[in-house]
C-alpha cells in the first residue's frame, strides 16, 4: 500500500514545490516508476544474460497517466519485454509496464533499457516515438531553472529505492569512467516533471497525461539545470534540459495535458 510518507518523501528528494505532492494528497508522476522496479528487472534479465545488468543504462522514460497516484493505493504492476533492438554499441531493450489499483488502470509507462556491449536478436517494437521538432525552437518558449542540491543522490536514492552505486560512491562512478557520483536520471525527469506543471500545465498535477524524454548526458550534484518548453498544441509542449555547463541532459522532452483527472 502506497503511504503519504513514501510519496511526500519522494517529493522532498526532487525539491518539488508542488503542494499536492507536498502535502501526500497525491504522489509525484514519476514517483510510478517505484513500484515496477522489481518487475522491470526482472522482464529485463529474461530477455538479457544475468552478466549485463551491471551494463544496463537508462536510455527512456514514457509515463501515460490514467489516474493519479494516491496514498492508500494497493498497486500491482506488470512488466513485459516488447521488443530487443541491436545496435552497434550494444542492445536496447523495450519493456512495458501496466500498473492497476483493483481494476483501474492508473498508469503505462515504456521504459527502454540500453546494454551496452551485448548484442541481442531483434524482434518486437521500438518505444512509441516522441521525436524533437527542431522547428519550434524558432518559436517562444518558457524555461524553468533549478539547482540540484549537492546531497540530491543520497536523498532521491533513499525515496525512491534506487541504491546503484554510481549515485552514491564516488570511487565506483570514477571508475565507470564518471567524472564523480552522478544524479539518477530519473530524478532530473522528476525536476522535469514539476517544471512541465508549473510552466506548461497551470500548476495543477492533476493534468499531467503523458511525460516522455530521453537520457542523452548526466547531471552532477551542484549543477544548475535549465528546462525549456516550447508549445505544440494546447496542453502539448515538447521540451530539453540543458546543464549549466552546456550539455543537453534530457532530450526528445514530451508533456501531454488535459482536464484535471479524479
Amino acid at each position: 500500500m502506497i503511504t503519504p510518507e513514501q510519496t511526500i518523501a519522494y517529493a522532498k528528494a526532487t525539491n518539488d514545490p508542488i503542494p499536492e505532492h507536498l502535502s501526500g494528497e497525491l504522489a509525484p508522476p514519476v514517483f510510478a516508476i517505484v513500484p515496477v522496479w522489481e518487475v522491470v528487472v526482472e522482464a529485463v534479465m529474461g530477455a538479457a544474460p544475468l552478466e549485463a545488468l551491471a551494463l544496463i543504462l537508462h536510455g527512456e522514460q514514457d509515463i501515460r497517466i490514467h489516474r493519479p497516484i494516491t496514498p492508500g493505493m494497493e498497486l500491482r504492476s506488470a512488466a513485459t519485454v516488447i521488443g530487443v533492438r541491436p545496435k552497434a554499441s550494444g542492445t536496447s531493450v523495450v519493456v512495458r509496464t501496466a500498473t492497476h489499483a483493483g481494476n483501474d488502470l492508473v498508469n503505462e509507462q515504456v521504459i527502454t533499457a540500453f546494454i551496452r556491449e551485448w548484442t541481442g536478436v531483434a524482434y518486437g517494437d521500438s518505444a512509441p516515438p516522441h521525436d524533437f521538432d527542431e522547428a519550434l525552437r524558432i518559436g517562444p518558449g518558457t524555461s524553468v531553472t533549478a539547482r540540484l542540491d549537492p546531497d540530491q543522490t543520497f536523498r532521491y536514492s533513499e525515496a525512491s529505492g534506487d541504491p546503484m552505486p554510481i549515485h552514491l560512491d564516488d570511487g565506483i562512478a570514477r571508475r565507470a569512467g564518471l567524472p564523480g557520483i552522478i544524479a539518477h536520471g530519473l530524478c532530473t525527469m522528476a525536476f522535469a516533471s514539476w517544471a512541465a506543471i508549473t510552466a506548461v500545465g497551470g500548476g495543477d498535477p492533476r493534468t499531467l497525461r503523458r511525460l516522455a524524454v530521453r537520457f542523452s548526458r548526466p547531471v552532477l550534484p551542484g549543477q544548475e539545470i535549465t528546462h525549456s518548453f516550447w508549445p505544440v498544441t494546447p496542453g502539448i509542449a515538447q521540451f530539453e534540459t540543458v546543464s549549466d555547463s552546456g550539455d543537453v541532459v534530457l532530450r526528445n522532452g514530451l508533456a501531454e495535458f488535459g482536464e484535471p483527472l479524479r
